[in-house]
């Protein structure tokens, strides 16, 4: 706990700073540009105050002093004392001019006038123009006077003055900007601070992409490390803190054509859509990987909280979040260390961090206030600039769901989508790794695949990736495709062919099938669509029928089972390493009155189902809600089943926009729209099945299996009601209240042969066994 003695002005902050602080000697001064910003205009206030986005802010003062924000009409709209750090930040303030902040100092009232922004709100060009990088670590002014950490790597061995240089911005909230050089460490060349290293979860920009020639700034957000501002994951601030950041690196001497590029695996293939949504003018292209579609189908699958993958990932960037004196990210300390004085001031409002419990914490709706500026799904309908996009449909981290984001780049016109079966690294596999560099020489370096940059870059491509991959996954790499289009003499020429040869969706089937070995990173076959959901295709719906059969038609009758998650695990895969080629998978059959199955017809020849998907169940228990999973499978002739896709549903959110599909329900996920299910009448509850992608052999069986949630994810885990085994809930099988199964069948690719029990990536394998009701 931090201990406050002193409380005199001008060595308060500083000294409570330092007493949590390891020893350090900050003997550095940084220059600050004078650049106009929204800032406090009063000389007589002793408080720095600013404004900002939809917010206004003060720090510097002491602990506990009590800061007032008035508008232009005089009423107070924000009021608090200042928190450990002397600060304080006033959120959801309407942008305008006339706001105040109001403190007592030795019984004077004094005031400082302000702006509130608005992402509108005309910013000078002296922002972009007036900063300069230099190799290493700087910092970069906001339009709101917050400077955020931003660490410029070259291609090794060059200087600036070698450029200009194709350049790609890394942008997130994990240490990406420590200055240390990852590409040293990782081959193997000594590091004079380790602990100035980068995350690896920033390979891309911190490694790969310097090796392949370009120029990388790796941009820290705002309210993390070194970065000055608070924490908000995804808000305004940080949404347009990208704008700027893109325009500041665009006008640098050594950026090529003054153009950049986004780049980026998980976190920083995330940042990527809510700042290519701002429409910064000079950027180039972007090329996400491992994204998601939105904060809330992560965090609330269905409706019900992720206590998992997405509880444990929130507690973590609350962690990174705080001041460097009570934790957060360790390079910050070492860079205090050094010496770095902005690095130490920038501190200063890391308390004022907005509650991600608000955002991703238990028990919330939906609501669109909150989620929307955050949305990835979102923001990716206002962007205008070219998009390689790359995702797995079993990622056991963001989740398979960010397929949604290509039908929300509808208008953008040059989208190029790779989708396969996998995990969360596979965004970065040889099938797509070439393409991805394609791109980029094409759409940020303007470079032809015939020129020497190019194919020197491709050649490093084939030197480095095989190890980065062995060293996340195991596996033996296949080689890498070849560059495509080095006849092509022209840009214009080698852009014209890879529009042609790109879908705008590719799917990669049978990942994990091929000849170097089970669960190796090769795909064994590939179709390309025009859109997603494919089109055309055909809608295929199955009933539920008694027995446990799948068909045409339904049945009467009805079937129940007893809904007790504490009879199913809660992942199936309890140890272990889901990126390995053979992960120790546990995934766990449901038995007896745990489920109920249904199991269609074997196929009589090759299928593929390529789409979103929907159990639409007519469904009635003796609670007032419940909480559903179906898993979708292939059985195999010789006993064993095959995991293909999941999906889990609280069956209060049962009401539905206007957007959903016959393929896709989109429930409403507000408390205004939730209703608890009579106890007397069947109710629609349409679950959604997350996309699929997967070839059925001829000879082999569909299976859905309806149960409580649990056993079919490798990191996601729910808060689902706990039932004792006293809930009992009962489908209805056909007439009026007909449940059924509706997918999306493509015409067949090249006849695939059917991958050994266990090689798919991501798709675990085990023998079947039929639940309660036969099926």
């Amino acid at each position: 706990m931090i201990q406050f003695r002193s409380r005199q002005r001008g060595t308060s902050w500083r000294a409570r700073h330092l007493a949590v602080l390891t020893s350090a000697t900050i003997v550095a001064t940084v220059a600050v540009l004078p650049i106009a910003i929204a800032a406090a205009t009063a000389s007589s206030y002793p408080y720095a105050a600013h404004g900002g986005i939809g917010e206004a802010y003060v720090s510097g003062a002491d602990p506990g002093t009590t800061v007032i924000f008035t508008n232009a009409a005089h009423q107070v709209v924000a009021s608090a004392p200042s928190d450990a750090l002397g600060s304080f930040i006033a959120r959801n303030l309407t942008p305008g001019t006339g706001y105040q902040s109001h403190a007592t100092v030795a019984g004077s009232s004094r005031t400082s006038s302000l702006t509130v922004l608005a992402p509108t709100s005309a910013v000078s060009s002296s922002l972009y123009t007036s900063q300069h990088l230099k190799v290493g670590l700087n910092y970069l002014i906001m339009r709101d006077g917050v400077s955020l950490a931003a660490t410029l790597r070259l291609p090794p061995g060059k200087t600036l003055a070698q450029g200009p240089f194709p350049t790609l911005i890394e942008y997130s909230g994990y240490n990406v900007a420590g200055p240390a050089s990852l590409i040293d460490s990782l081959t193997g060349k000594p590091v004079s601070n380790p602990a100035l290293l980068p995350s690896t979860s920033t390979i891309v920009g911190s490694f790969l992409a310097p090796e392949l020639g370009f120029a990388v700034v790796s941009l820290q957000m705002r309210g993390t490390a070194c970065s000055g501002g608070a924490f908000d994951l995804f808000g305004l601030d940080s949404d347009y803190d990208g704008y700027d950041a893109v325009e500041i690196v665009a006008h640098q001497s050594f950026v090529l054509h003054h153009k950049v590029g986004l780049v980026g695996i998980s976190y920083s293939g995330i940042s990527q859509f809510e700042v290519a949504g701002t429409r910064p003018p000079d950027l180039a292209a972007i090329a996400p990987m491992s994204p998601t579609d939105d904060l809330y189908s992560t965090g609330y699958p269905g409706g019900i909280y992720n206590n998992g993958f997405a509880a444990s990932w929130i507690a973590d960037r609350e962690n990174d979040a705080l001041p460097a004196s009570m934790g957060g990210q360790p390079w910050a300390q070492a860079e205090i260390a050094t010496g770095d004085t902005t690095c130490f001031n920038n501190q200063a409002l890391h308390l004022q961090s907005q509650s991600l419990n608000s955002l991703l914490g238990p028990g919330l709706e939906r609501t669109p206030s909150l989620y929307d500026q955050r949305s990835p799904a979102v923001w990716a309908s206002h962007i205008n600039v070219p998009v390689f996009l790359v995702g797995s449909l079993q990622d056991e981290q963001t989740g398979p769901q960010w397929v949604n984001l290509i039908a929300a780049l509808a208008k953008d016109k040059s989208v190029f989508a790779t989708i396969d079966n996998g995990l969360h690294i596979d965004s970065m596999g040889p099938a797509t790794i070439t393409r991805w560099l394609e791109f980029l020489e094409i759409y940020v370096a303007g470079r032809t695949t015939h020129s020497s940059a190019v194919k020197g870059a491709y050649g490093a491509l084939k030197l480095l990736h095989p190890a980065i991959l062995h060293s996340s996954t195991g596996t033996t790499e296949m080689a890498l495709p070849a560059l495509r289009f080095t006849s092509s003499a022209t840009l214009a020429a080698v852009k014209t062919a890879f529009v042609k040869s790109d879908p705008r969706v590719r799917v990669l089937y049978n990942n994990g099938a091929g000849p170097l070995g089970p669960g190796t990173l090769q795909p064994m076959g590939e179709q390309d669509f025009t859109s997603w959901p494919p089109a055309p295709g055909t809608l295929t719906r199955l009933y539920l029928a008694g027995g446990g059969a799948l068909g045409a038609k339904g049945s009467a009758g009805t079937v129940s089972f007893l809904p007790n998650p504490a009879n199913r695990p809660l992942v199936d895969l309890p140890t272990g390493n889901p990126w390995n080629a053979q992960p120790p998978y546990v995934w766990t059959p449901v038995t007896g009155t745990d489920g109920i199955g249904f199991l269609a017809a074997p196929f009589a020849q090759q299928t593929t189902i390529v789409g979103p998907a929907s159990l639409d169940l007519y469904v009635k228990s003796t609670a007032l809600d419940t909480d559903l999973q179906v898993t979708l499978s292939e059985v195999r002739p010789d006993g064993h089943e095959v995991f293909v896709a999941t999906g889990v549903q609280r069956a209060s959110f049962h009401t539905y926009a206007s957007t959903s599909t016959v393929l896709h329900p989109v429930a409403q996920y507000l408390t205004s729209q939730q209703h608890n299910l009579p106890s007397a009448q069947y109710t629609l509850v349409r679950i959604a099945i997350d996309p699929i992608a997967h070839v059925f052999a001829a000879g082999t069986q569909l299976r859905i299996v309806v149960s409580a949630p649990g056993g079919d994810r490798a990191a996601w885990t729910y808060a689902t009601f706990a039932t004792n085994g006293t809930v009992s809930d009962t489908v209805s099988l056909g007439g009026v209240f007909a449940s059924s199964l509706v997918f999306n069948v493509v015409a067949n690719p090249t006849v695939l042969a059917e991958a050994a029990c266990g090689a798919l990536r991501g798709e675990p394998c085990r023998s079947y066994a039929a639940a309660g009701n036969g099926g």
